[in-house]
């Protein structure tokens, strides 16, 4: 089935650092039509609260796409086999309006679920997937797994502000985006500003692991957990990059130390296969803050994981 579906430039051919930059150096498409994975950016920024500079990440998370192969080594997936996908480029966004830009994320998002594909985008902070899932879970509430140092289950910052990277999922699940008895988050840690920040999260039935939980039982007990919660619904993905320990990614914008190794990640997002992912993203990844490149790797590499495992879906649905 290759003939038939967009391919990789081959790096055997043309070598990583030439030509376009292109997620995982697949070839562009303008619209997600005849598409089954829509891969997109979000270069938007304007919820941080401190470290601005994600708004810089897919275009690094491009070029870091590039030393990803054609198969996955571990399951065997060759992802460009068995579905269609192209890179559809960056959403139109807004730097300097918080609610024209979400709503311009919602809408680019929309086009893409209207045309039958599933979003993998990479962000932008973490207030990206608040109007993501506004287009995703437009018809029904989804399910969530979350990777990350931060529950993003605040209220308001900054006086009475209720759009931050620290609130979208409070948001999403307050207007009704997301089943709260089908979210599990995964990697929670650090300091916090009070005990009871986790309370209102856990009082609507969120799932919270936290990073010590998550190192007594290992990854395998978790995921399953993780896909029982979940179960056979559709189910939305998010991977922040700051749930990975900032020794192996130190490019993002509210890094906690003590988290995951980027292996264990990797791990988890195998273990993900047999979900219904209706979307998934990859977020937080700053440059300005990286070091070699190593963020921008790590959230290649995740994107690429998740890719594999939504490809999968893809063929066996079909």
């Amino acid at each position: 089935m290759t003939g038939s579906f967009n391919q990789p430039i081959d790096a055997a051919e043309v070598p990583r650092f030439a030509g376009q930059a292109t997620f995982m150096r697949l070839p562009t498409a303008d619209t997600a039509k005849g598409l089954d994975i829509a891969l997109v950016g979000i270069p938007w920024d304007g919820g941080t609260t401190n470290r601005a500079g994600a708004r810089h990440g897919p275009r690094e998370v491009r070029s870091q796409s590039s030393l990803m192969r054609r198969v996955h080594h571990v399951s065997g997936t060759e992802p460009y086999s068995i579905a269609n996908i192209a890179d559809v480029g960056d959403l139109s966004v807004n730097p300097i309006n918080l609610m024209d830009g979400l709503s311009r994320i919602e809408a680019g998002i929309a086009e893409i679920v209207a045309a039958g594909a599933i979003p993998l985008s990479v962000g932008g902070d973490h207030l990206t997937t608040l109007p993501v899932l506004r287009a995703v879970a437009k018809a029904r509430p989804v399910g969530l797994i979350h990777f990350d140092a931060h529950s993003d289950t605040n209220d308001t910052y900054f006086g009475d502000n209720p759009y931050t990277h620290g609130t979208p999922f409070r948001r999403a699940i307050e207007e009704g985006l997301l089943d709260p008895k089908r979210i599990v988050q995964i990697g929670i840690r650090g300091s916090v500003y009070e005990p009871s920040e986790h309370d209102w999260a856990r009082a609507q039935g969120v799932r919270v692991i936290y990073m010590e939980e998550f190192v007594e039982r290992g990854a395998k007990d978790v995921m399953a957990e993780a896909r029982r919660i979940a179960g056979d619904q559709p189910t939305y993905v998010t991977f922040d990059i700051d749930s990975i320990d900032p020794s192996m990614a130190p490019g993002t914008g509210t890094p906690e130390v003590g988290g995951f190794t980027t292996r264990e990640a990797q791990q988890m997002i195998r273990l993900l296969a047999g979900v219904n992912i209706v979307g998934a993203d990859v977020v937080e990844v700053a440059p300005p803050f990286d070091v070699g490149g190593i963020t921008a790797l790590a959230g290649a590499t995740m994107m690429f994981e998740l890719l594999c495992v939504i490809a999968k879906q893809v063929a066996d649905k079909r």
